[in-house]
């Protein structure tokens, strides 16, 4: 695994050398991809760095306790010394692997966010609710920024359907362990005799696709306008300026009316639509591969419950990692740190069996 490591030093300052050019400066997203790259590589070379001289301790010391012209201190010392370093071994070589590990291509990009109410009606949609701010104020924790592409609320609070692009640095990498069934369990206000409620919201997270990646023939699409609507049907919107774009080959249906521009609400619906495309097409070759090997988390599966939020024990539940924590509040505040990477250590750990 190492051998490949000893041009890494040259790779660095050839990386280096591009970053100082002046015409790259200009192309953001070029330049930007290249810094993550450098980032990517320096961080490897310290670890490859330390594991070097890691391994050449462990020589030093094996030495020392072969040699018979050494006192039996010094042996026992260099003994005790190798535990450790074994340790501290397989620590950087675990880390080393998994920033060799393939990288998702998708894991920089934006995301669109959507979220839909289940089963339990009007519950159900006061959960949507609560999700998205959820979502929300995690995003504004991480400094990324949230767009209201579309909603469907409700005069209590909730929502139908909401769906949000957020952007900011690797979103998709944080948020795409959220695809799937959210069930949760409480009392509802309206509930006079105590009695605890399920209730189920469906979350999908698409990574924004490029125009270049998802051909959208215009040919094939069907536009409908009409008036936005706001809660109870309240008219928000004098002017046809909803837009309701159907994608003939493949049925996907995209409602945009949180513009007042119609032409913005259209340009807002295709950057969805080609949002869904990438994401079936995507979905397709994962299936592929699960027909091998089954995914353990991110599998993308919008019908397999992967949470449970219980409010009277105050208790989160991951179905897929048996991940039990007892802060629900904190975590429905937006404080999704122990929830997140332990999704991202497990599907981490899943990949290295593979490849080990």
């Amino acid at each position: 695994m190492f051998a490949k490591f000893a041009d890494l030093e040259e790779k660095i300052a050839d990386l280096e050398g591009r970053l100082s050019d002046p015409g790259l400066i200009a192309d953001q997203q070029a330049y930007q991809r290249i810094v993550r790259e450098h980032g990517r590589l320096q961080k490897l070379n310290h670890l490859y760095q330390e594991y070097r001289r890691v391994q050449r301790e462990v020589a030093e010391n094996r030495a020392l306790l072969h040699d018979e012209n050494e006192d039996q201190e010094m042996r026992e010392l260099a003994r005790a010394e190798l535990d450790d370093l074994a340790e501290q071994g397989e620590k950087l070589d675990r880390e080393i692997k998994v920033i060799l590990l393939p990288r998702d291509p998708n894991d920089e990009r934006n995301t669109f966010l959507e979220i839909r109410a289940g089963t339990g009606g009007d519950e159900a949609a006061l959960f949507a609710g609560d999700l998205f701010r959820m979502y929300s104020r995690y995003a504004e924790q991480m400094g990324w920024r949230v767009e209201i592409i579309s909603a469907n609320p409700l005069g209590s609070g909730g929502f139908k359907e909401v769906i949000a692009l957020i952007s900011g640095d690797h979103v998709y990498s944080k948020l795409k362990y959220e695809s799937g069934v959210h069930r949760v369990q409480r009392v509802p206000e309206t509930e006079a005799q105590g009695r605890i409620h399920t209730s189920a919201v469906t979350v999908a997270v698409l990574p924004e696709a490029d125009e270049v990646e998802v051909h959208i023939d215009m040919n094939e699409l069907k536009f409908d306008v009409f008036r936005s609507s706001g809660p109870g049907g309240q008219s928000v919107n004098t002017t046809d300026s909803a837009v309701r774009v159907t994608h003939l080959p493949t049925g996907l249906v995209v409602i945009c009316q949180d513009e007042k521009s119609q032409h913005k609400n259209k340009a807002k619906a295709l950057t969805v639509l080609r949002a869904r495309l990438l994401d079936q097409m995507e979905q397709a070759q994962h299936d592929q591969i699960s027909k091998d090997r089954k995914s353990q988390v991110g599998s993308g599966d919008r019908s397999e419950r992967i949470r449970t939020y219980n409010f009277p024990q105050g208790r989160m539940t991951d179905h897929r990692i048996n991940l039990t924590l007892y802060k629900l509040d904190a975590i429905i505040d937006g404080k999704l740190d122990d929830v997140i990477y332990p999704l991202i250590a497990h599907d981490q750990a899943e990949k290295l069996k593979a490849i080990e």
